[in-house]
């Protein structure tokens, strides 16, 4: 499957991340971004067609940059935050333009998985939102460890984390609402026919995981690790246990098998 090569690529480009410093990890930290919007946007156009690959790349990453930009002017939803300036390339309003794809490739997986636990809108919305305030128990302390945005917020955060606001997370659950009804609407004009879940399931583990062991291991951040294994693993266990089992099928007619 084509989607296979961007997500090799990505792989490949985060395990060189710890080996980088300076001007170098922020090429890393872009390919990354790059790598993972392709990844997850190649993967739905394969398997959902190019309308719909276009539709959730306008829905995540629209919703993303506004909420950057709100957030970044007003400190609403997530709290007081400054991007750092001229690292991750053009901006606007002082916000990278970047990031916007980060929201994509970060949570085209999680959406995927949250469907495969539960594809009512019920369960699958806040299930999203809980999978990439995850995420970002990983992204966000690697990323102020890194400079490549700071906290001005007052606010308590949490036990280990106190540069990084509660707020935040709040926030990030907020936006992840927002970004999983959309795409729960949008869902509705997709084929009917069940796609591979291969390359996000794969992603998705990876993602949770090899970011447990990067933080824990190589980039002196055991306290995130910690957070983001247990926050990830609110799907990623759960997700585990229906593959093992076989109530999770990856393939259409497959048996959950990887």
């Amino acid at each position: 499957m084509i989607a296979v090569v961007p997500a090799v690529l990505l792989v490949l480009v985060q395990i060189s991340y710890p080996l980088t410093e300076g001007v170098g990890r922020d090429r890393v930290t872009v390919a990354v971004v790059l790598l993972s919007a392709a990844t997850a946007l190649v993967h739905a156009g394969v398997t959902r067609g190019p309308r719909w690959a276009a539709g959730f790349l306008v829905i995540v990453s629209g919703i993303g940059l506004a909420a950057e930009v709100v957030g970044t002017a007003t400190g609403v939803p997530f709290g007081g935050y400054d991007y750092a300036v001229g690292r991750l390339g053009p901006d606007l309003a002082g916000v990278p333009l970047i990031v916007p794809l980060a929201w994509t490739g970060g949570l085209y997986s999680v959406w995927v998985v949250a469907g495969l636990l539960n594809s009512r809108a019920a369960v699958r919305v806040p299930l999203t939102a809980m999978g990439a305030v995850g995420w970002d128990l990983f992204l966000d302390p690697q990323m102020v460890a890194d400079g490549q945005w700071s906290w001005r917020s007052g606010a308590a955060g949490l036990p280990g984390l106190p540069e990084i606001p509660v707020s935040n997370y709040l926030g990030w659950f907020a936006v992840g609402l927002v970004m999983a009804g959309a795409l729960q609407l949008w869902d509705r004009t997709a084929p009917d026919d069940e796609p591979s879940h291969l390359v996000p399931v794969a992603v998705f583990l990876w993602t949770w995981l090899g970011s447990t062991l990067a933080h824990g291991v190589f980039l002196g951040l055991p306290v995130s690790a910690g957070y983001g294994f247990a926050g990830l693993g609110t799907l990623g266990i759960p997700l585990v246990l229906g593959l093992c089992a076989r109530r999770i099928a990856l393939r259409p007619g497959g048996h959950g098998t990887m």
